[in-house]
């Protein structure tokens, strides 16, 4: 279903979009109406010029709503029609679970095509919708998952998703496992208390005398140090849902905080994975800051999203490994000056590839979020405009 226009803008109009299905499921992790009676309800945004188009670029980020960034907008100004679909956990990623988070956006993908009545639908996942937009043409090309990574069923396989006819991945990570993994500070040494810290692992800490450029030694201690604790947390998750299940009850979860979780080495140390960003800046603010906040990186989850969503080990959502299974045709756009989408995980989902027609741009010296650069969030339109005209799935 689609309302009438809700907002026009610069000759924009914005459309209210619903999408429902049926879901039954053992239990719930969204409040209201998201399966509790049998039914998931979305909703998007669908934004778009006066004039008709058979292409429809479909965005979905994993935990955001994304039509308030600047993307999307500007690729309506060159006339395109834009849905910004929400999926179940929008706003609220604490117990986010990637498997469905599929169905969601094949709900989507084929109420564009079987109400919308779009005949072209582009995948466009930019930043954490990079690595979704990539597990679900994979999925829809080459269906194989029938198990959540807690051991729940879904029926992945026989879903029948309908796969898109050409994927963008814009500033993307290879996955939030592994952007957490990169960020998650090693420094901590109770999992319950913050400030029990290993001092020449905190490297916020100023008497820390490890400072950058940080030698090759200490980088690899580091990243060591990080993958220990992510793997400690994931076997606490893993011994939580054993013990949760050997009680056959109706206790079926839990959820848990993890604390610090924006401590990567590149933030500090611009020789790392050198690009274009500023020092001492992440997507969120000041590192330092953000490392333990309220809005950092799997703060608060639940057991089976931690397996899901964060855990390197166990998470299906691994642009990289995704892109393997996909043949569509793909563009990746880097921002040079990203500081949320390091530059070497661009290259590896590209590198990774099997899209017989694949492409690589770079649009120098924009950030993650375009700020205050109008002119490259143009220019990076006009480049995607270009790049879907030759493959019959520009704007008319």
């Amino acid at each position: 279903m689609m309302t009438s226009p809700a907002s026009t803008s610069d000759g924009l109009v914005s459309d209210y979009v619903s999408v429902r299905y049926e879901e039954t499921m053992a239990f719930t992790e969204t409040y209201g109406f998201a399966g509790s009676q049998g039914i998931v309800n979305l909703d998007g945004v669908l934004i778009r010029p006066l004039t008709p188009s058979k292409t429809l670029i479909l965005m979905m980020h994993p935990s955001t709503a994304i039509q308030f960034l600047p993307v999307p907008r500007s690729l309506a100004e060159l006339g395109f029609h834009v849905l910004c679909a929400h999926n179940r956990y929008s706003r609220n990623d604490s117990a986010l679970i990637f498997e469905k988070v599929l169905l969601d956006y094949g709900a989507f993908v084929r109420h564009a095509r079987t109400v919308l009545g779009y005949e072209k639908i582009v995948l466009y996942g930019w930043s954490g919708g990079g690595p979704l937009a990539t597990f679900y043409q994979a999925q829809a090309e080459h269906p194989t998952i029938t198990e959540t990574p807690a051991g729940d069923a879904i029926d992945i396989r026989g879903a029948s998703l309908l796969p898109g006819d050409a994927l963008i991945f814009h500033a993307g990570s290879v996955s939030r496992s592994r952007i957490l993994l990169e960020a998650l500070d090693p420094s901590i040494r109770d999992e319950s208390d913050p400030d029990d810290r290993i001092p020449d692992l905190d490297i916020y800490d100023p008497a820390n005398r490890n400072k950058p450029p940080y030698t090759a030694e200490y980088i690899e201690r580091y990243r060591s140090a990080q993958r220990a604790r992510m793997t400690k947390i994931t076997a606490r998750v893993k011994d939580q849902l054993a013990q949760i299940r050997k009680r056959d009850s109706g206790d079926l979860e839990r959820c848990f905080l993890t604390h610090r979780t924006m401590a990567d080495l590149r933030g500090l140390d611009l020789a790392i994975d050198r690009n274009d960003r500023l020092v001492n800046r992440c997507v969120s603010g000041v590192p330092a800051t953000v490392n333990n906040g309220p809005v950092g990186f799997a703060r608060f989850s639940t057991l089976r999203s931690w397996l899901s969503q964060w855990s390197i080990e166990d998470s299906r959502a691994d642009a990289a490994v995704s892109v393997r299974s996909v043949s569509v045709p793909m563009l990746a756009i880097e921002n040079s000056a990203d500081e949320a989408a390091p530059r070497s995980h661009m290259r590896e989902v590209f590198d990774a590839s099997a899209s017989k027609d694949k492409t690589y741009e770079i649009n120098a010296g924009a950030d993650h979020y375009f700020r205050g650069t109008p002119d490259l969030l143009d220019l990076s339109g006009r480049l995607v405009r270009r790049w879907l005209s030759a493959r019959d799935c520009g704007v008319e």
